[in-house]
């Protein structure tokens, strides 16, 4: 019975182990790092639960249960656990997203209790870069300033709508997703070039710990594209990132978006690998 597997939730008391499992890929794991590294795994500041899974007494897997379901270094018998533990309760998170293997493993145990799915995404490639960007950054990209936020706001809403389907502002008249976005820019973390007074090109820093951090959010107004604004732009906020916040810059994107592919590589991003995502 000693050796039997056990999972249940972390407290700062696990907090050097859970770190130690997180920096092994800190490129995939960077979003539930981010989280462990800012709370501590204080359950005030962690914004939900981060589960771990024990076999022969080693923390061998995690699971973050909160805004989204999101699985570290998986076992199979981790997968199977998790989902049994995440089909006992309501489902209240509006994504499972993580390394593709592990991903699909638990949505093929959960479907027949959270079915269905708004949409699944499985394949999309998780890309790094760990040097200077290779081409040459646009000068006309830098943070974005308080004062700016009615200006930024309305790109970013175009861009969570055109990502995830849905508006973020329905719920609540746009209030949470307004704080969200001001946060971003009070931390240093939002980005963009205007011309006469408007966004064109956004790209926001995300999740982040001491090894790396993840790009969200990138964005070229719909009239603009086409015009080599994506690579340059990246490259600009590549440099922020690297100098600011941590050294290696990733980002993961839907495999059938081409032209954005394309933009990345040309900045010198490369493929470490793939993310899946389920959409409620």
């Amino acid at each position: 019975m000693l050796d039997a597997p056990v999972v249940y939730p972390l407290t700062p008391g696990d907090l050097a182990e859970a770190w130690e499992l997180l920096a092994r890929d800190p490129v995939s794991d960077v979003f539930v790092g981010s989280r462990v590294h800012h709370s501590g795994l204080a359950a005030r500041r962690l914004g939900g639960e981060l589960w771990g899974y024990r076999e022969r007494g080693q923390l061998v897997s995690l699971c973050y249960s909160g805004a989204n379901l999101v699985p570290v270094t998986a076992t199979p018998p981790a997968v199977r656990t998790f989902a049994d533990l995440a089909g006992q309760r309501r489902r209240t998170c509006s994504s499972i997203v993580g390394p593709a293997t592990a991903v699909l493993g638990m949505w093929d145990l959960l479907q027949p209790m959270w079915g269905p799915a708004r949409e699944v995404r499985a394949r999309q490639p998780v890309l790094a870069i760990d040097g200077p960007p290779e081409i040459r950054p646009d000068p006309a990209v830098r943070r974005v300033r308080p004062d700016e936020i009615d200006r930024l706001l309305p790109a970013a809403i175009a861009m969570f709508t055109e990502e995830v389907g849905v508006s973020p502002i329905d719920a609540d008249h746009g209030a949470q997703y307004r704080a969200r976005v001001a946060e971003l820019i009070r931390s240093g973390r939002a980005f963009a070039r205007f011309e006469d007074g408007e966004v064109v090109f956004k790209a926001d820093i995300g999740a982040a710990t001491p090894l790396a951090c993840q790009i969200q959010g990138v964005w070229v107004r719909p009239d603009r594209r086409g015009n080599g604004l994506a690579g340059p732009g990246m490259a600009a906020v590549v440099e922020y990132a690297r100098r600011d916040v941590a050294p290696i810059v990733s980002l993961y994107v839907n495999d059938y978006n081409v032209a954005a592919r394309a933009a990345y590589r040309r900045v010198g991003f490369r493929e470490v690998g793939t993310f899946a995502t389920v959409l409620f």
